[in-house]
């Protein structure tokens, strides 16, 4: 079965060429094109692509907050960030979002094919220029605050779920904390057992407590 993915760009010139790029692999195929942010989150509802490329400024709704509404409402979709823009706070700002991946503009047609594998086989993908500023934000201050471990990588929300869940609290009691829908809080819970490859709760503490990432 073919990765289906949506394209998410202002620039109609770059959609079309990253488009006939993506063509041109038999494994993949290009679902959607979207040239706005909210645009982007309402072609992801209906289409349901496995990965979306992300451009982080578009009008109406920028990348990261569109980003933040598709990882919310559809932690299984995967998003590849992919723009000009290597400013620390941006970049920063899209992981926290929930990107699993982030290629720069100027690299897109040397590296997009191998970008999209590497998602698609389950990993996260950085270009280097993203990798390093990433890594001093962690040295410097702790920033990121993304948990990682046995190659699992939990976003943000991720993270906060997790830790709600196996201190006890219910889907519900989570989605009034947080401020998200219980339908939502259970999709991210299916998607944190996914990733960590257990089947219930019990599981998941362990593997909380195993990995250090749970206070009890």
């Amino acid at each position: 079965m073919s990765t289906k993915i949506l394209i998410a760009d202002d620039h109609g010139i770059l959609r079309q060429g990253i488009s006939s790029l993506i063509r041109e692999c038999a494994d993949m195929q290009v679902v959607g094109e979207a040239n706005n942010g909210l645009a982007a989150v309402e072609m992801a509802r209906k289409l349901k692509p496995d990965i979306v490329l992300m451009d982080v400024t578009m009008s109406g709704l920028n990348g990261i907050e569109a980003t933040r509404k598709i990882k919310g409402e559809m932690p299984e979709i995967k998003i590849l960030a992919l723009t000009v823009h290597a400013e620390k706070d941006v970049v920063l700002d899209m992981v926290r979002a929930g990107t699993s991946g982030y290629i720069l503009k100027e690299c897109v047609f040397e590296d997009l094919v191998n970008a999209l594998k590497t998602l698609i086989a389950g990993q996260s993908y950085l270009s280097p220029q993203i990798a390093s500023i990433i890594l001093n934000g962690i040295v410097k201050n702790g920033s990121l605050k993304i948990i990682s471990g046995n190659r699992v990588i939990f976003t943000l929300r991720e993270s906060q779920i997790l830790q709600l869940l196996t201190g006890g609290e219910s889907a519900k009691q989570i989605a009034l904390e947080v401020g998200l829908s219980v339908k939502t809080i259970e999709a991210i819970r299916r998607h944190i057992m996914e990733k960590a490859a257990v089947d219930n709760l019990a599981d998941l503490t362990k593997y909380a407590i195993r990995e250090g990432l749970t206070k009890i």
